[in-house]
């Protein structure tokens, strides 16, 4: 280890045990190999869908991850997930292609694990021919993966998975619109759900690269932790595929006045620029994927996954499996109930309280992932304000 250069320790996340740059306060991106521990669960999470997505192929895979630091996720890939027939690593820093080698020895996965030190998009574009793609490619940067996302798509087989991390937030989420526009195609949405529309972005975008060739998306699982977004699709060949994906991309219109939101599909559509509730102004985040952003059966699925496994995070990743299978057919944005209160000066009731009101008026109101104080409903946003005004008073007498 003295040969790399830098003082180093050891890790133990999930089954692994791996040497990683010695941090003592030091930022993840001026490490002389990256690792940030905080995306431990995004891992861990990694994990489960990789499995999922094995058995349901039901067969070996071959999986990819071309921005490996350290190797740590593809090495647990290595070791936690059954049915691998072989991993790729791959790193521009020689140093991190170094580290990721001798973590694979130290993990008994040398003969699994594959690793070279190339620009990723380079990497990718050398297992772009039909028999050398990889059924699963992970793509984790510091910042944006849309840089990446025509190799990547490229590299996919057909059926193959992508799984998609972006961490460049404050773009997706408003604060730098023109940087969301240039990078993901789309204008972003400065709303109480600006997560959610983050993570319609960033699959409008895959859709929109793998359309170019002829690929339809299928997103099946997405959750919004910490810093950042993260993103799971199955891709599929044919035109006809490509086209659909097309038109499942539109746009969401919001009201910052009365609340007021609407998705309408469709490239091409021009969405309404004045509320149907209070003539108010509307403003429109998009193009983005306008279609479902959670599967049901792929949750479920993850969830006896979870089960079979002592993970450190394990109770945390359960609620958001749950909350995220409860979302997966309900509408698209959801309402935060702070936010309103904020806004007409009330005191804040609790979620309990609001959702029970919502299903007495025979609504759908369930909580979400995306924001503890947020809740998914069938309900209009007058109704929404009026149960919120009523709920807060009565709580207060």
């Amino acid at each position: 280890m003295a040969e790399l250069g830098f003082p180093f320790e050891t890790v133990h996340e999930g089954r692994v045990k791996v040497w990683v740059p010695k941090r003592e306060g030091i930022l993840p991106l001026k490490l002389p190999v990256f690792f940030n521990p905080v995306m431990e669960l995004n891992r861990d999470i990694a994990v489960l869908a990789l499995q999922v997505f094995q058995r349901m192929i039901g067969c070996d895979v071959n999986a990819c991850e071309p921005l490996a630091g350290c190797g740590v996720r593809g090495i647990r890939f290595a070791l936690e997930v059954e049915g691998i027939r072989q991993i790729w690593l791959n790193d521009i820093n020689k140093k991190a292609a170094e580290l990721a080698c001798l973590n694979a020895k130290e993990n008994g996965t040398e003969r699994l694990v594959s690793i070279e030190d190339l620009d990723a998009n380079l990497f990718l574009s050398q297992y772009a021919a039909p028999r050398k793609r990889f059924d699963y490619i992970d793509v984790d940067p510091f910042g944006s993966p849309a840089f990446f996302l025509d190799s990547a798509v490229r590299t996919v087989r057909d059926g193959g998975m992508i799984a998609l991390t972006a961490t460049d937030m404050a773009p997706l989420c408003g604060v730098h619109p023109q940087a969301c526009v240039r990078k993901y195609g789309g204008r972003p949405g400065r709303t109480e759900y600006c997560h959610e529309v983050a993570v319609r972005l960033l699959a409008g975008s895959l859709a929109s690269s793998a359309a170019r060739h002829e690929v339809g998306t299928r997103v099946v699982f997405c959750h919004s932790t910490d810093h950042y977004i993260r993103l799971y699709a199955v891709l599929s060949s044919g035109a006809k595929k490509a086209d659909s994906s097309i038109k499942t991309i539109g746009y969401v219109s919001h009201c910052f006045n009365c609340f007021h939101r609407e998705i309408v599909s469709g490239l091409f559509t021009v969405p309404r620029q004045e509320c149907p509730e209070c003539s108010g102004r509307l403003i429109t985040a998009g193009p983005l994927w306008a279609g479902r952003i959670l599967d049901r059966d792929f949750c479920q699925k993850m969830q006896i996954e979870l089960q079979e496994r002592k993970l450190k995070q394990g109770k945390r990743i359960s609620r958001m499996l749950f909350l995220a299978e409860n979302e997966s057919d309900a509408p698209a944005t959801y309402y935060v109930i702070d936010k309103i209160c904020d806004k007409y000066g009330l005191p804040a009731p609790s979620t309990e309280s609001v959702i029970k009101q919502l299903q007495k008026k025979d609504h759908l109101a369930i909580p979400t992932h995306f924001n503890r104080r947020g809740i998914r409903t069938t309900a209009p946003a007058k109704l929404m304000r009026e149960i919120i005004n009523e709920t807060a008073k009565s709580a207060v007498a």
